[in-house]
């Protein structure tokens, strides 16, 4: 989950967006309430000066709203505003997000134009009774469509996904996360659902027609979800909003598992399994542990405030006596050696 390149963000909240979802309120989201064009150059340009340089893996990023559903002339002004910072050597590409349903054959024939690093696809869910639900406008065929539309073109995808959504579950969540990957992702990422003010899913709450997840339900089903990614090779770039003040604002959040270390967790929770499954795997029990993780891990291997720690020492009678690191060992790797107590 570690980055591998720095985005430039520019948000165009709701623009090429006519759809609504439950959830969805991008001002409160990305903490932008218009967009004018004109001040997409003065953004980039002032993020370009605190990169110091860092062209080889900096990318513009169009985020926030459906990119490739706004106007054509817009789309084809940014992409050129965009492009010119590649041809300069000032950036190393652009990427995008949208919605699968603004995917076709005069969008494809229209990005191919451009240096696209990757098209991030809002996917949501592959259930439509959980795209049903949510209002999200299309149906799981549409996401299949544009991803193999969008892979067969030559351009990367990204699909995002939701945890939480309503009439979701964990058995939904997983399938989405493996379709993700067998549609040729290249990465993801995960939103734990959050429920904010001026949203359907705020009235949906307050009737009581919908229940936010809890932070533990969010960790552990985020948790299982980032599992298939990382089985499957394919980097979960983000988990979680992005933490900034809108999102503790009493304005904007209203409910939901908004941590600001969610993501933390999320990877702490992987690695307790992880762990978990390795000490019933080796038989192991009543001994002293050393655990041994990737080299900048032992933090989230110990877990928050030592939880992972905690509960292996209590579920399996043993001591881990350290955590050490191995930078041989692969994210999410561990190994473990045993020593029985002295009689």
């Amino acid at each position: 989950m570690k980055n591998t390149h720095v985005n430039i963000p520019v948000f165009i909240p709701h623009l090429g967006c006519p759809n609504m979802c439950v959830f969805c309120n991008q001002r409160a989201i990305s903490g932008v309430c218009s967009f004018i064009p004109e001040n997409a150059e003065n953004v980039i340009n002032t993020a370009l000066k605190s990169l110091d340089g860092k062209a080889d893996n900096t990318e513009i990023a169009f985020f926030g709203g459906s990119f490739t559903g706004i106007e054509i002339d817009l789309m084809i002004t940014l992409l050129d505003l965009a492009q010119s910072y590649v041809d300069a050597g000032k950036v190393s590409g652009i990427r995008m997000s949208t919605r699968p349903d603004y995917i076709d054959e005069e969008i494809i024939e229209i990005l191919n134009k451009y240096t696209i690093k990757a098209v991030e696809l809002g996917i949501q869910s592959m259930s439509d009774k959980v795209l049903s639900a949510s209002k999200r406008g299309h149906n799981a065929d549409v996401s299949r469509r544009a991803m193999k539309m969008l892979k067969e073109a030559g351009f990367n995808t990204v699909g995002q996904m939701m945890i939480g959504l309503p009439a979701s579950t964990l058995k939904d969540e997983v399938e989405t996360a493996h379709e993700i990957c067998e549609l040729g992702a290249v990465g993801s990422r995960i939103y734990p659902t959050i429920v904010f003010k001026d949203t359907e899913l705020y009235d949906m709450t307050v009737k009581g027609e919908y229940k936010p997840l809890s932070v533990d339900e969010a960790v552990e089903r985020s948790a299982a979800v980032l599992e298939v990614f990382e089985n499957k090779n394919v980097e979960c770039i983000r988990i979680g909003l992005c933490d900034s003040e809108n999102l503790h604002s009493e304005k904007t959040y209203f409910a939901g598992p908004n941590h600001p270390s969610l993501g933390e967790l999320i990877i702490g929770e992987l690695y307790y399994k992880k762990i978990r499954e390795c000490i019933i795997s080796q038989g192991i029990d009543n001994g002293k542990l050393v655990i041994s993780v990737p080299k900048g891990e032992i933090s989230a291997a110990v877990g928050q405030k030592k939880k992972n720690k905690i509960r292996i020492e209590n579920e399996f009678n043993v001591k881990i006596d350290k955590y050490i690191e191995n930078p041989e060992l692969k994210r999410y790797n561990i190994l473990i050696n045993m020593y029985k107590y002295e009689k």
